[in-house]
């Protein structure tokens, strides 16, 4: 089958982080010293080459870029200089850029600026919203911030925001379905989709394949924010209706479980996983401690920076209602929504955050796809 050349593909890549690419000269030293690549799927060299010939239909659907981990063992011994690790990261960009249908992955990806005036845009509104409908009346007594925003509009603002979030990722992770499988995906029985789901929750729970990384550190960072941030999706969307836990309630004031109640630890690890988690990955980025923290991408230091945020002013928000400063409370919980509504509908569809949704996903479905081929086989 043929495959479109586009030359430029080299060129539109730098603004995703394409570096030093062009350096590599095929002599497979990457592949062979990452632990993670099989015969079946060389990369990091795969991807380089289809990269230098501008195979731009052979890269959409590749599964190769989600497969790597970023350990950087290959920038490292690499004789070119070429940082294979980064190209893989610049494919991983590219390809949610492809994914993404409304087009703003790309420009968030191609300009800074445009990543940040969105950002900005997004945060202005939400707190000229908050400002202008509330209901007046604040309790100046006590630190209440339902007597300024009642818990049951929050709750449906949530909601409304979930599902926001909900059809952009699912609707791109169709499209990512579309290019991996191909030809495929008409041939394959819903049975193996069916049978092979273990694949794709055991592989978003626990990335298992990071842990096959050299260096473990970056695995066990990335669980930390995963599932804090996780923990938090469950406790804000699921249990929304019945505990009225929005953004760890810490902020809104919740019912006073003893301390060891299942709910207490639950959001209390999600706050204590993401700031070591985001904490860990910000200063190996500015002091570019690994290979992975060399080049860093500004959507990388936007996502950590606004999720630092989102959970710093939550803490500080609870420690304002413990206090009972009215003022205090109020304002930063109009600053704390400021954040985290720009960093949820964002970052998250469009740029660092997909790629949760992503690799999980391309995991499974190369599974489905071998065993498919391999029943077909044996047929």
């Amino acid at each position: 089958m043929s495959s479109r050349v586009n030359p430029q593909i080299r060129d539109e890549l730098t603004a995703f982080g394409f570096k030093d690419g062009d350096k590599c000269y095929s002599c497979s030293t990457c592949t062979v010293t990452c632990p993670l690549a099989t015969p079946e799927n060389p990369f990091p060299r795969k991807i380089v080459r289809y990269l230098q010939l501008g195979l731009q239909d052979k890269l959409r659907q590749s599964p190769e870029p989600w497969l790597c981990y970023y350990c950087g063992d290959c920038s490292t011994q690499c004789p070119r200089g070429a940082d294979p690790g980064e190209t893989m990261m610049a494919a991983r960009r590219y390809l949610t850029a492809l994914y993404d249908w409304t087009g703003f992955a790309k420009k968030f990806y191609m300009s800074e600026k445009f990543e940040l005036m969105a950002v900005g845009y997004v945060a202005l509104l939400v707190g000229l919203i908050m400002l202008m409908f509330n209901t007046g009346q604040p309790d100046w007594q006590h630190a209440d911030v339902n007597s300024l925003w009642p818990a049951r509009y929050v709750e449906l603002a949530d909601l409304a925001m979930a599902a926001v979030l909900s059809f952009l990722l699912l609707s791109n992770v169709w499209r990512a379905y579309r290019a991996v499988l191909g030809e495929l995906r008409g041939k394959i029985p819903m049975r193996l989709y069916l049978g092979q789901l273990k694949e794709l929750l055991v592989n978003f729970l626990t990335q298992k394949k990071f842990a096959g990384c050299s260096d473990r550190m970056p695995w066990i960072i990335h669980l930390l924010i995963m599932t804090g941030y996780t923990t938090v999706f469950i406790l804000v969307v699921v249990l929304l209706n019945g505990l009225t836990f929005d953004n760890l309630r810490f902020q809104r004031g919740w019912p006073e479980y003893p301390l060891l109640h299942p709910i207490r630890l639950l959001g209390y690890y999600a706050t204590v996983a993401i700031l070591l988690g985001t904490s860990y990955a910000l200063w190996g980025r500015w002091k570019r401690t690994k290979p992975a923290y060399q080049h860093s991408h500004p959507t990388d230091w936007m996502f950590l920076i606004l999720l630092q945020l989102t959970t710093l002013t939550g803490i500080f928000i609870h420690f304002g209602r413990l206090l009972d400063w009215p003022l205090f409370t109020y304002a930063l919980y109009v600053i704390h929504m400021m954040v985290a509504v720009p960093m949820l509908l964002l970052e998250v569809p469009f740029a660092k955050w997909a790629h949760l949704a992503y690799r999980p996903l391309i995991l499974y479905l190369l599974k489905v796809k071998e065993v498919y081929q391999a029943q077909n086989t044996a047929s």
